[in-house]
């Protein structure tokens, strides 16, 4: 008779426990945050605090980009159409690909390319960004993780999400890498075309040697959660069957607040 016995590292539970890589889940439970949990899981050991911060870090970047996103509008149109919530949350999820939200691995290839070209010297990114922007364009290879349709000249998340990359002390010549590849884009295409949320992830990413077949989960982990919001939000009080313009929508919740983060965190 053939043995159908087959073998998992992530985990496995008993009549007593529950294992992920090795850790006690119960022991865990109310002392390791979930991004510490996430990384165990995709790459295999807890993280030190400072680069569990910076996925957390990641992952609220990533939680939300509004109503007008792809995967929203899916996710509200299939809840308008009647679907129940999680299978609302399905739509918008499966709209998550190489021009939305599913782009960093792909990011992550050309940053660890031009920073292998360079054999990781400052010096020499320029020139192998220029090199691999010019191979890439010529195989009409997409370079993702640069440019956005609606934050033109900077992501807004950049620029805190390096800082917090910097605070960590990652060494930061995969930031520079990606920094370079923006400096080839405009050499070669005459066009401004920052770091989008993709691309920042990437480079990080890159810096804390994450899986790359999962780097693309990360964003769809913490993507989720805005979906889901949005896909209630449809489902509890929008009406049925509604047109839902892509771009004719307005905003009615609470006005900018102040966020004190040792009374919102601490309390």
């Amino acid at each position: 008779m053939e043995d159908s016995r087959w073998n998992t590292k992530l985990s496995y539970t008993s009549e007593d426990g529950i294992i992920i890589r090795g850790y006690d889940l119960i022991q865990m439970i109310g002392i390791v945050p979930f991004p510490s949990v996430l990384y165990l899981l995709f790459a295999g050991e807890l993280p030190e605090p400072k680069i569990a911060k910076l996925i957390d870090a990641l992952m609220v970047a990533s939680i939300d980009h509004g109503p007008g996103a792809p995967s929203v509008l899916a996710a509200r149109t299939a809840a308008s159409g009647g679907a129940p919530l999680g299978a609302a949350a399905a739509a918008g999820l499966l709209t998550l690909n190489k021009f939305h939200g599913a782009a960093v691995e792909d990011s992550m290839e050309s940053i660890e390319r031009v920073f292998t070209s360079s054999n990781g010297e400052t010096d020499k990114l320029d020139q192998a960004a220029d090199a691999m922007v010019a191979e890439w364009r010529q195989a009409n290879r997409r370079i993702a993780g640069f440019g956005h349709r609606q934050h033109k000249k900077t992501d807004p998340r950049l620029e805190r999400l390096f800082e917090l990359a910097r605070e960590a002390e990652v060494p930061g010549i995969h930031l520079e890498a990606a920094r370079a590849i923006v400096r080839a884009l405009k050499r070669s295409t005459g066009k401004d075309l920052p770091i989008n949320i993709d691309g920042a992830t990437a480079a990080i990413l890159c810096e804390i040697n994450f899986p790359p077949s999962l780097s693309n989960a990360l964003f769809m982990v913490a993507r989720i959660t805005g979906i889901l919001a949005h896909a209630n939000e449809e489902i509890t009080q929008m009406p049925p069957m509604r047109r839902i313009d892509p771009v004719n929508h307005g905003y009615d919740g609470p006005p900018l607040r102040n966020f004190l983060s040792t009374e919102k965190i601490n309390p």
